[in-house]
């Protein structure tokens, strides 16, 4: 969903989406109100990248989810490119090959999770997505809780996924891509922000991402010219799942330690499931809740209990 937050998402695993850019390195906590408002811009954080997908989806009837992907491309380019100011003459081939691979990485993931939203929902589609980083964070190291994290989320999956008349298979498969993705970018982020300066490897692939969906705007466009409330949608969606969350990690990445913002980041799929709810009607039985609940236990679990 949220582009900026593929790289919120590398903090359960080494230190959040979420998002295509890399996020600073945390400094240390300070106490009092310092803390607290980090807390609210997390909170916050979160909020805007699920309700930026809700919006997004409205859009999908006239868009679709390739359309509502393309636009948001390109407001996640538009901000990275803005913040990164990357210099691309002075790149090596070393430097471009992971940050290729990251640009397609980044848009199959965001495709795949707005597909999966438009067939099963935003709650289920962001839980399931959620599995990649909470699958880099449990491989990253090997402690006998994390295997019970591990048990724990599989249990929640297989709750997820169990065979009913009205699964929707293919929209399940895609939630899982996108969690291959996600786990791809977190790995990918990694090796790119060894190589290349600040934010500049996320913001090359965010541009040359957005490139890569500019056929598809034209197409998109010439087969059925957009309403401008769709287009709205689909730059509110961009905005609030990318520049918002960016800039509320740079806040709060300042303020909190790094393993509480990994911690906060097993929200989102709680904050996905009641902004479908409320805001879209897309309500969930006790099962769902249950296997959301699993793969949330399992990731806070696992971050508590790190030193």
């Amino acid at each position: 969903m949220r582009a900026l937050r593929a790289s919120r998402a590398a903090a359960p695993a080494s230190t959040s989406l979420s998002a295509p850019a890399a996020a600073p390195a945390a400094a240390p906590a300070p106490v009092g109100g310092g803390r607290g408002a980090g807390v609210a811009a997390m909170l916050g954080s979160g909020l805007s990248n699920q309700t930026g997908a809700a919006i997004g989806s409205l859009a999908f009837p006239v868009l679709g989810p390739v359309g509502v992907v393309a636009v948001r491309q390109y407001v996640a380019a538009l901000v990275l490119c803005a913040v990164g100011r990357p210099r691309l003459k002075s790149y090596t081939w070393a430097q471009w090959r992971p940050m290729l691979l990251l640009a397609v990485v980044f848009g199959t993931m965001n495709l795949s999770l707005y597909s999966a939203i438009d067939r099963i929902g935003l709650g289920l589609a962001v839980t399931l997505e959620f599995l990649g980083p909470l699958a880099v964070a449990l491989t990253a190291v090997r402690r006998r809780v994390d295997a019970c994290c591990a048990v724990i989320a599989a249990a929640g999956v297989v709750v997820l996924m169990r065979p009913q008349p009205s699964t929707d298979y293919l929209g399940m498969a895609l939630g899982l891509l996108a969690a291959v993705c996600w786990a791809s970018y977190i790995l990918l982020n990694r090796t790119v922000g060894r190589r290349v300066p600040g934010a500049q490897g996320s913001a090359v692939a965010a541009g040359v991402s957005a490139l890569m969906f500019l056929p598809v705007g034209l197409v998109v466009v010439l087969r059925e010219p957009p309403t401008p409330a769709a287009v709205g949608c689909a730059v509110v969606a961009g905005v609030l799942s990318s520049a918002v969350p960016y800039l509320a990690d740079l806040f709060t990445l300042r303020r909190v330690p790094a393993q509480a913002f990994g911690l906060f980041m097993s929200v989102n799929p709680v904050l996905a499931a009641l902004v479908g709810w409320i805001g879209l009607g897309q309500g969930l039985g006790w099962a769902e809740w249950a296997g959301i609940g699993a793969i949330v236990t399992a990731n806070s679990l696992s971050m508590l209990t790190r030193r």
